[in-house]
């Protein structure tokens, strides 16, 4: 009689193999998904960027001031 042990398994390889590919790229879809979601669904308030930007307070300039260039 010949063994029989791993000649079932040969059947399911393909579809294992599949089912593995289906996994992985599920699981990265949903992390790229979000990222994107996230990025645009911000508003900008949370940011810790943005309250430095808030905090800190424009110069005043009473006078006019013409920008130049030189080389």
């Amino acid at each position: 009689m010949k063994p029989r042990t791993f000649s079932a398994i040969g059947g399911w390889q393909s579809l294992m193999f599949c089912v593995g590919i289906y996994v992985v790229s599920l699981f990265f879809s949903i992390f790229i998904c979000s990222s994107v979601f996230y990025v645009v669904n911000s508003n900008g308030t949370g940011s810790k960027a943005n309250n430095v930007a808030k905090a800190v307070a424009a110069p005043k300039i009473d006078k006019h001031v013409l920008a130049s260039v030189t080389k």
